[in-house]
């Protein structure tokens, strides 16, 4: 079966840091390319980042540029999102998905976890 198992979420302080996982199963992980999702309470799904099969691309929201980094680790299986000088306005639950094509469009991706949650206090 295919499974995306987010970790590394929690409650921190405006300005800390949080380092997310994904691990991958069930699934071609190399075919797929990789993104980082988040969803607030009353708001649509928003894509975070995302990144290639190769990790020779990745695209970030402008909310996020510089101070998110997208990575994988093709050998492991795994997905990161390291999350620097964290704001209020992160707080979100966060998903990691796999898709065959390339982009930030929820709708586009084919393999969903069930989610991290990050909160952020000021």
């Amino acid at each position: 079966q295919v499974q995306l198992v987010e970790s590394g979420g929690g409650s921190v302080q405006a300005g800390g840091s949080l380092r997310l996982s994904c691990a991958a199963s069930g699934f071609t992980f190399t075919a797929y390319n990789m993104g980082w999702f988040r969803q607030a309470p009353g708001k649509e799904r928003q894509g975070v980042a995302c990144i290639s099969t190769r990790s020779t691309n990745s695209v970030y929201s402008a909310s996020v540029k510089g101070r998110f980094t997208i990575s994988r680790d093709n050998a492991n299986n795994t997905l990161y999102l390291q999350i620097n000088n964290l704001k209020p306005e992160d707080t979100a639950m966060y998903y990691c998905a796999a898709a065959r094509r390339w982009g930030l469009i929820a709708e586009i991706y084919d393999y969903w976890g069930q989610g991290t949650q990050v909160t952020v206090s000021s």
